[in-house]
């Protein structure tokens, strides 16, 4: 019986790492006859894999998609993947995902071999979250389910939206793509009412069906549309904008500002250019200054006095 459950488990891993096995080559591969592969391959059926086999000598068996969810074999490298992945997945602002990250953690480490538990504690213990996702930017996954879905079927979204300022109102787009950044999930898509391409936070999103018709895709706004919200998060949602000289190479800018803190440009081989944007030009002298690199202000020219303001402010309080 032992043997015997070995053996399953290796056609179990042999079928999950490859598209289409013949028989042959699954006995082969097994040490058995043809009719022990078929014996065994019924054994895994009853277990609930679902095997599908084609005749012929072309034929062969590949692993295809059942009506439940049979228990998964996993090598080394991906035990430690998803064990990782689980424990991320707790942070990143999907509403009720953490949780069920937990549940499934824990099985998961409940038969981890020692020296797998110990990478990933390892790698949890010695690895520093940046940011954190706040429970008012928690996204339903039911939502984000549904959102996806029209995206793929091309069909008008009809929503509720939360703008932030707290004001509500109807919208009725044609969703394009989802894209997450900065622990967020947005919503590219046409604005039927604006006749222009808007993103929307998920989280503001309450979706009011029924949706529909169904509708032609249109061009994209942008070929990298990640790169499209990181602007708009950067500089479209705030009240002031800014262009910025910094005195540092595009690569070095790169490691220190975030895309959704700006957009980066290189100028030359010692410098490079950031558009930004904040909620005032006050905030937005602080927002410079703790790049920590040197900077020239090219627009706005009313940022400058601000500086000026800011500089006197610091100077009185080292003068006391």
């Amino acid at each position: 019986m032992l043997e015997t459950s070995a053996r399953l488990l290796r056609l179990l891993s042999l079928l999950q790492a490859h598209r289409e096995w013949s028989g042959a080559a699954l006995a082969d591969r097994l040490g058995v006859t043809p009719r022990t592969v078929r014996r065994d391959v019924d054994r895994l059926r009853e277990l609930g894999y679902p095997v599908n086999a084609s005749p012929g000598t072309g034929g062969g068996y590949r692993l295809g998609v059942g009506a439940e969810m049979p228990p998964l074999l996993l090598d080394d490298e991906e035990a430690v993947a998803v064990a990782v992945g689980l424990r991320t997945a707790a942070g990143q602002g999907i509403e009720g995902i953490d949780e069920t990250s937990v549940r499934a953690l824990a099985k998961l480490e409940q038969v981890l071999p020692d020296r797998l538990r110990r990478r990933v504690s390892a790698l949890n213990a010695f690895t520093v979250p940046m940011l954190h996702a706040s429970e008012a930017s928690a996204v339903d996954p039911e939502v984000l389910t549904e959102l996806a879905h029209l995206c793929r079927d091309a069909e008008r979204l009809r929503f509720e939206y939360r703008d932030h300022a707290g004001r509500t109102g109807r919208r009725t787009v044609e969703p394009h793509r989802l894209v997450c950044t900065e622990r967020r999930w947005y919503l590219v898509a046409w604005d039927l009412d604006r006749d222009d391409w808007r993103t929307f936070r998920a989280d503001r999103i309450t979706p009011r069906p029924p949706h529909g018709p169904r509708f032609t895709p249109r061009t994209p706004p942008a070929q990298d549309l990640a790169a499209y919200v990181s602007e708009g998060v950067s500089r479209r949602a705030y009240a002031e904008e800014a262009l910025a000289r910094l005195f540092v190479p595009l690569a070095d800018a790169a490691q220190r500002i975030s895309p959704s803190a700006g957009t980066l440009e290189a100028e030359s081989e010692s410098t490079c250019l950031l558009r930004t944007g904040a909620a005032s030009l006050d905030v937005m002298v602080i927002h410079l200054m703790l790049l920590g690199v040197d900077f020239e202000v090219l627009e706005p020219a009313e940022l400058t006095a601000h500086i000026r303001s800011a500089r006197d402010r610091l100077s009185r309080a080292l003068a006391r």
